[in-house]
Parts: structure tokens; C-alpha cells; sequence
């Protein structure tokens, strides 16, 4: 039971709170809704072959300012009748009323999709700029997990950030902020992708010693794209160490090579943070499932996974 509610979905589905509650490792993926036909043909050979990894989950990314709203809605819905796989629907709360965030709540209720995950949502202006909330919408991601929650049994997830929110005053003031989601009904927390293994950890020690005890799961993404990381890192305050850099850096004029080291350094991380006690691994895609693909295959050779 979960706030007295049961905590599977109606016909015994279980939510993803129960999957994580089993106490196996979860390994989840993430794509974003395609913008093309050929984008589209893309992303469905990528959620097919991560389908024969039989993953905890799949998740379906909420563009910046709320712009593929109605495509992430779409795929969600086909993940859930079409696959066998257990879809988790975003949200954001960037640009939408309360009326607005209810109908996509309904939406993806309406196509069987209980899981969820409540993120306030970068500015509508960019990252960079300051957070402007819709006039009868929501200001923060502990407000939707509330209204999530008043409206259903639906299982909700909530953002981390190893490294920091970019808005935040600190790192304490950070985990401050996930505990309240926690106290508000979250029922777990995806990271924000990182490097640092130790930076995750120190993490989870500061919710806990807050009394927030929810399973935080690891954001890891394969480096296929020096350039793209960096401005990944850029636009998101994401920490890039020297010892991740140096390598990729070494190998830049060999795109081969700078994938190869891209999943050399996501296994180890991911190793480490398994070995440390992470509850499981979710892999962000961008919607090209090789690379994720071949780190799990490399987890499941160390026998960590």
C-alpha cells in the first residue's frame, strides 16, 4: 500500500514503485519523441531492441516549453498497447494550467499509463533564463506531484541532480528540495546524467540524513558526441571531470574511437555506482539504443547487472 492506496495498477500491472520495491536491479532507457517519419522509424527499431532486453521501464521525454506535449503523449500511449514494455509518461509544468496538466494526466490515464514523472521543466526562455510559471499553472515540481496524486493512484517520479540544480543555493539546499517532493508523494528519483560516481552517492547520503529514503536512480548517457556533451554540460550546469575530458579529447579526431571510449567510461561508472549500491541504471538514449545497448551487455559480462 502506498498513501492507502493499492500499489498496482487496475488488472495487477505493477507500477514501477513495486518493480523498484522487488529489489532487483532496474535498468531503464529513455528516448524523446521523434520530429520526423525517419526520426519515428528510428525510434521504434531502438524501443524494439531495448524490448529484448525486457528493461525495468521506458521512458518518453516532455520537450523544452512543453513543444512535443502532444508526441510524447502519442508514444507513451503506444509504448503501453503496443510492447510489452512498462512506459513512464513526463511531465512538465512549462506553459500549462493546472486544467492543461490534468487533461495530459487523463490522457495518458486513458491509454493505461500510470507512471509518471513530475519535473518543473527548464524556463520557457532556456535554461539560462529566470523560471516564468504559467498564470494558472504551477511554479514547482512538488505542486504537480501533489496534483498527480490527488487525482489517481498513479506512481510518481521525480528529478535529482547530482551536481546541482542550476537554480539552487546549494548542494544541501538541493536535497532539501528532494525531500519535499519526497514528502509530497514522490515515490522515487531519476538523476539528472553525470559523471561523477562519488558526486551520486554524496547525493543519496544528503536526502537520507533529510529522512528521504526514496530509491534515486542514476541518469548515465554514453559520450558518442564530444561536442555535444559539452554543450549538454553547458546548458545544464553538468559537471564534465578532467579525467572524462582528457580521454575523450585524446581520441576527437576518431568519431570510432570517441564512441569506444564513450562506453568504456559509462561502464565504469555505472560499475562503480551498482558496486556502491545504486538501486539500478537509467540509460538516456537519444533514441540511438547501440551504445546503451553495448554498456549493459558489458555490465552483464562484469556480472554486475
Amino acid at each position: 500500500m502506498a498513501n492507502g492506496l493499492p500499489s498496482t495498477l487496475p488488472g495487477g500491472a505493477p507500477t514501477i514503485r513495486e518493480l523498484l520495491a522487488a529489489g532487483e536491479r532496474s535498468f531503464s532507457f529513455e528516448f524523446f519523441p521523434p520530429k520526423t517519419p525517419e526520426a519515428e522509424e528510428v525510434l521504434w527499431r531502438s524501443i524494439r531492441e531495448i524490448e529484448q532486453l525486457h528493461p525495468t521501464f521506458v521512458s518518453i521525454t516532455y520537450g523544452a516549453g512543453g513543444t512535443t506535449r502532444d508526441g510524447t503523449i502519442r508514444v507513451t500511449e503506444r509504448v503501453a498497447q503496443d510492447t510489452s514494455l512498462t512506459p513512464l509518461g513526463h511531465l512538465t509544468c512549462v506553459a500549462h494550467s493546472r486544467d492543461e496538466l490534468r487533461s495530459v494526466i487523463g490522457a495518458y490515464a486513458g491509454s493505461g499509463v500510470r507512471n509518471m514523472l513530475a519535473l518543473r521543466g527548464d524556463p520557457p526562455g532556456g535554461p539560462n533564463q529566470p523560471w516564468v510559471a504559467h498564470p494558472e499553472g504551477l511554479n514547482h515540481a512538488i505542486e504537480l506531484v501533489e496534483l498527480i496524486r490527488s487525482l489517481g493512484d498513479f506512481c510518481v517520479g521525480v528529478a535529482a541532480f547530482p551536481d546541482k540544480h542550476p537554480e539552487a543555493a546549494s548542494l544541501e539546499a538541493d536535497a532539501q528540495v528532494l525531500a519535499a517532493k519526497a514528502q509530497a508523494g514522490a515515490d522515487y528519483a531519476i538523476t539528472q546524467m553525470f559523471f561523477g560516481a562519488d558526486d551520486y552517492f554524496r547525493l543519496v547520503d544528503r536526502a537520507a540524513a533529510l529522512g528521504c529514503d526514496i530509491p534515486v536512480l542514476p541518469g548515465i548517457m554514453p559520450v558518442t558526441n564530444i561536442k555535444q556533451i559539452q554543450r549538454m554540460a553547458e546548458l545544464t550546469g553538468m559537471a564534465l571531470p578532467a579525467e572524462v575530458t582528457d580521454r575523450l579529447l585524446a581520441v576527437e579526431d576518431e568519431p570510432a574511437a570517441v564512441r569506444e571510449v564513450g562506453i568504456e567510461i559509462a561502464t565504469e561508472l555505472c560499475e562503480r555506482l551498482l558496486t556502491g549500491g545504486a538501486p539500478g541504471i537509467h540509460f538516456i538514449t537519444l533514441n540511438r539504443s547501440t551504445a546503451t545497448r553495448q554498456v549493459f551487455r558489458n555490465l552483464q559480462a562484469a556480472n554486475v547487472s
